[in-house]
């Protein structure tokens, strides 16, 4: 069969393949299906079905109310670094956005943000890059209601327009798409005679997401009401009114989304015999207001078959219990038709709040359950007969169209077996006569995927250790023994064939105690696997921020895990054959062997430096937020002096056993850095450290540590010292110390630190001999 004749056959295919859809396939390109997720939720990500949506909004990042950045509280922090490549394993296309949530304890924050220029570009730098950093692709703005002051909208429309510009800016400079921006809006466009910015919104803004539902509820209403109702021929409250208020303002139906509440309220009828909408009720039975998620009504309340009601005036659900419970919400059926008005009317899509809340995933799937009825509600004998004559006619165009294509892929397969078996048996002959190529890599075995798969017992999930950028993490254990650690890239990991290249070069040149050994790497069947020796006892950010496990962490520990790392930078910057930037040093890349002693791993990000360079730009800025030094955030700079800022964040973090994500001091306002300085200023640092760390003959080296680690995260990168300085000044207990400039991403600036009288330099006797700070091996 020649080419010709395959290329027509491929052709043919591809067109009976794509005739039953041909008709839907610019709509299914273009129409959203989003849900919303939030960190904190008894509902784990890696459970979310992400093969019915086609974008995923992950809730919340908050304001900083004093740096006005973007913060991600610390226990949401994992969550939010995985949770992209969680959502594509089952749904490789789906898109992530993150959602920053400005109400209750963040609305001050938010409208003292938007009224000052300074404080919205802190808010949209930080913005665009946490999204980057944790692999969303676009920012949902949340909560914003337009009933405030007129000045208020107008910062929102200045708002808007700095940030789409700010985007661009980033997508031209980075060569990446620009990212997503929308925001959930009220299902009104004005309130109280203030409407949001129109037109800032029309020109920024990618859709908006219109909050359909929360008309009613027991806290302020004395009856039963449709709290999402579609319509309502008494009262403007409902979804009908506010999508043409909406368009008749200005905005365009395409540019809307539909919100759908997967959850509903509770009353207590007053009368039992009165139980339609508009029923005299009182009080809530339940905690939060009265409301119930799905999943609580169909599982607990057994709300099913001819207990649910349907009312298609309002286009809901309630549901009557024993006890005289009135539940109202949405089930299928006013799913399915809410859905259905958003087709009608034009908009772009749909977005449910939020996915925990579904059963069995019954309301994600009820838009394509089409023909499916609860009991008690049937359809029509009409529509009965339309459905069997429409199910007649697909059977008559899908017969044909499958024995077409079963007949052509049959041949196809007896076509293609028969190529490979004789391109297998040419290659054998080939690979008999010619000597196996070497590997250009001596120091490093190139495993076969057969004894990887072995190993791992086929990646199995009982095998998995964890999982970062770069994808999942396996223990192994090949054939004569020796355990290893897999590095598995993942098909939706951000990092690809540079970062693996990269990883290969660097650490089959670099040999040092103090830096994880990869034993080789695997390139079959397209896969791209690094072999490394296994460390047993994890992490470092195991034990770091683990108020159990950290108390294995003596003072003792943490000084060899101090000079290890040191170690490690020391050879990367001044003793290899190659000046070497790891660009990626945090706790979590800190392995740790039997003996506890620390090995920096990871190098897929890292720079190479020739000894004669001293600093070196770029557009794709990589990292981990909170590790990054200010210019390589804000302009691409890298130098030594970018690992030195790092590991002045991590010499914080191990005296004290703090994140960098959280915020701490009096007022629990001020983040790491903030937060060190000030106690550090006011002769206060042993307020900084770890408690777990009662050892009154250390607090003196303590002290120094930090004023070491202040040094390191100076805003100026000429100011910090050299790897080789912070060693001296960990290791020379005589050697007087510079005092520290105010650190980087500070919200104020100097006030003159030259005059501040730090308690640091009581006199104290120390033996910085127990340190062991040995010359770099």
């Amino acid at each position: 069969m020649s080419s010709r004749h395959l290329q027509m056959l491929f052709n043919i295919i591809s067109l009976l393949l794509f005739l039953p859809s041909l008709a839907n396939s610019s709509e299914s390109q273009t129409w959203i299906k989003a849900g919303y997720w939030f960190s904190g939720s008894e509902f784990p990500a890696p459970d979310i079905d992400s093969s019915l949506f086609t974008h995923l909004i992950c809730g919340y990042a908050y304001i900083n109310n004093s740096t006005f950045e973007l913060l991600i509280s610390a226990p949401d922090e994992t969550n939010f670094s995985n949770f992209t490549n969680i959502v594509r394993q089952k749904n490789p296309t789906v898109t992530t956005l993150l959602s920053i949530w400005t109400q209750n304890q963040n609305f001050a924050a938010y409208f003292s943000m938007t009224s000052q220029l300074s404080h919205r570009s802190s808010f949209i730098e930080s913005s665009i890059q946490t999204a980057r950093l944790y692999g969303f692709d676009g920012l949902e703005l949340n909560g914003v209601k337009p009933g405030t002051s007129m000045n208020n909208m107008t910062d929102m429309r200045l708002l808007f327009d700095e940030w789409r510009s700010a985007i661009n800016r980033e997508s031209k400079n980075s060569s990446r798409s620009p990212l997503i921006l929308t925001m959930e809006g009220h299902y009104m466009p004005s309130q109280n005679s203030t409407s949001y910015p129109l037109d800032s919104i029309r020109r920024n803004l990618d859709w908006v997401n219109i909050r359909a539902y929360d008309y009613h509820s027991p806290s302020k209403d004395s009856f039963t009401g449709a709290h999402s109702a579609l319509y309502d021929p008494s009262s403007n409250l409902n979804t009908d009114y506010g999508i043409k208020e909406w368009i008749r303002r200005g905005l365009p139906a395409k540019q809307m989304v539909l919100g759908l509440a997967y959850y509903g309220y509770s009353w207590t009828l007053v009368d039992p015999t009165d139980n339609g909408i508009g029923s005299p009720a009182r009080g809530t039975i339940e905690n939060d207001g009265g409301t119930m998620n799905y999943k609580y009504i169909r599982s607990f309340w057994k709300c099913d078959g001819e207990k649910v009601l349907y009312n298609s005036t309002y286009v809901t659900n309630y549901c009557v219990t024993s006890s005289s419970i009135w539940i109202g919400y949405d089930d299928v059926e006013a799913i399915r038709t809410k859905v259905s008005y958003a087709r009608e009317k034009g908009l772009l899509g749909y977005t449910v709040f939020h996915v925990p809340n579904d059963y069995n995933w019954e309301l994600s799937k009820a838009e394509s359950l089409k023909h499916t009825y609860r009991k008690g509600n049937k359809p029509t004998p009409a529509a009965q007969g339309k459905d069997q004559e429409n199910n007649r006619l697909l059977w008559a165009i899908l017969l044909p169209t499958i024995a077409i294509v079963t007949l052509l892929l049959g041949t196809l397969t007896w076509f293609f077996r028969r190529r490979l078996f004789k391109w297998k048996v040419l290659v054998t002959r080939k690979m008999a006569i010619r000597p196996q190529k070497k590997s250009q890599y001596p120091n490093l075995q190139e495993f076969s995927f057969a004894d990887i798969k072995a190993a791992t017992r086929n990646f199995s999930h009982e095998n998995k250790l964890g999982e970062g950028g770069y994808g999942p993490v396996y223990k192994g254990k090949l054939r004569d023994g020796e355990e290893v650690a897999v590095k598995r890239l993942s098909e939706s990991s951000k990092q690809g064939q540079e970062e693996f290249i990269n990883e290969v070069t660097l650490t089959a040149k670099l040999q040092h105690v103090n830096l994880v050994r990869l034993l080789g790497f695997c390139t079959e069947r397209e896969e791209k696997l690094l072999i490394y020796e296994y460390m047993p006892n994890k992490s470092l950010d195991f034990y770091l921020y683990d108020p159990v496990r950290r108390a294995q962490l003596d003072w003792e520990k943490r000084v060899s895990i101090i000079q290890g790392v040191t170690q490690g930078l020391l050879y990367l910057q001044e003793y290899s054959r190659l000046t070497i930037i790891h660009r990626d040093l945090k706790a979590s890349n800190i392995l740790l062997d039997n003996d506890m002693t620390p090995k920096i791993a990871d190098f897929g990000l890292a720079k190479i430096f020739q000894k004669n360079e001293h600093e070196a730009n770029t557009d794709r800025i990589v990292g981990t937020y909170g590790y990054i030094p200010p210019e390589y955030a804000k302009r691409g700079i890298y130098s030594t002096k970018y690992d030195v800022y790092s590991f002045g964040v991590l010499l914080l973090q191990i005296i004290s056993g703090k994140k960098n994500t959280c915020l701490y001091g009096p007022d629990n306002n001020l983040h790491l850095l903030e937060c060190a300085y000030e106690f550090w200023k006011d002769g206060k640092s042993m307020e900084f450290m770890d408690p777990l760390m009662d050892d009154t003959n250390s607090a003196c080296k303590l002290v120094r540590c930090m004023q070491v680690a202040l040094l390191c995260v100076q805003e100026n990168w000429e100011d910090r010292p050299s790897m080789l300085e912070v060693y001296s000044m960990l290791k020379n207990e005589i050697e007087d110390l510079p005092t520290p400039k105010r650190h980087a991403f500070a919200a104020t600036k100097d006030m003159d630190e030259e005059n501040y009288l730090k308690s640091t330099e009581e006199t104290c006797s120390v033996n910085y001999a127990t340190m062991s700070w040995d010359m770099p091996r």
